[in-house]
């Protein structure tokens, strides 16, 4: 089992980086968070999970070990697979699930797509004994992302709503999403800031 890689960033794309560690160059996909957060030729910490399939074996990495904790202990649940637990991850942060967890709230379960009133109910349910309790005080709203950038609905656009489509998301409100997310700023944003911030106005309006 491969528990964590430091090395050297050498690929970003939307929703994966490649993370050379002693020249080999390691293929993870994480949330559209971390890919905003790092660089090219950055060197970067991952606290990994490797979910080895049949005809696959796909290698899942977060910079806090408590997200992969979490990722390790959603994607348990039946029926939750790596994807769907990556989505929750991309939707809310590890303190935001506790918090939903500990008030039984369907609600917030459901900003992630492909994720009903049916299967949050059932998620609520199997995670009330595994997730730790919240930490004291309210959670902050994941709502309107920071001033950010008019000039990014280019090329990239297309890429964005892509990866958003295969979030879960219909393309049409993945396109909105974007179109906004552009039009708050005033400077370019690369595509993975553009997919943060699109799939953070995205969770905040489910």
């Amino acid at each position: 089992m491969i528990a964590s890689l430091t090395g050297r960033v050498a690929r970003i794309d939307l929703d994966s980086l490649v993370l050379d560690v002693g020249g080999v160059g390691y293929l993870v996909r994480t949330t559209p968070e971390a890919l905003a957060a790092t660089r090219h030729d950055a060197e970067l910490t991952l606290h990994t999970e490797l979910i080895v399939r049949e005809d696959s074996m796909t290698l899942y990495g977060f910079p806090q070990h408590e997200e992969a904790e979490t990722f390790r202990i959603v994607q348990s649940i039946s029926g939750i697979g790596p994807r769907t637990a990556l989505a929750v991850l991309a939707v809310l942060e590890p303190e935001e699930l506790r918090r939903a967890v500990a008030e039984q709230d369907t609600k917030a379960l459901t900003r992630t797509p492909g994720i009903g009133p049916k299967v949050a109910g059932r998620m609520l349910l199997e995670l009330g004994g595994k997730l730790p309790a919240p930490a004291g005080g309210p959670v902050v709203p994941d709502g309107a992302a920071a001033a950010g950038p008019a000039g990014a609905v280019g090329g990239v656009t297309a890429d964005v709503v892509e990866a958003l489509v295969g979030l879960g998301w219909q393309e049409k409100a993945a396109l909105g999403a974007v179109e906004e997310a552009a039009a708050e700023g005033g400077e370019a944003l690369d595509a993975a800031e553009l997919l943060r911030r699109a799939l953070r106005g995205l969770g905040g309006h489910r």
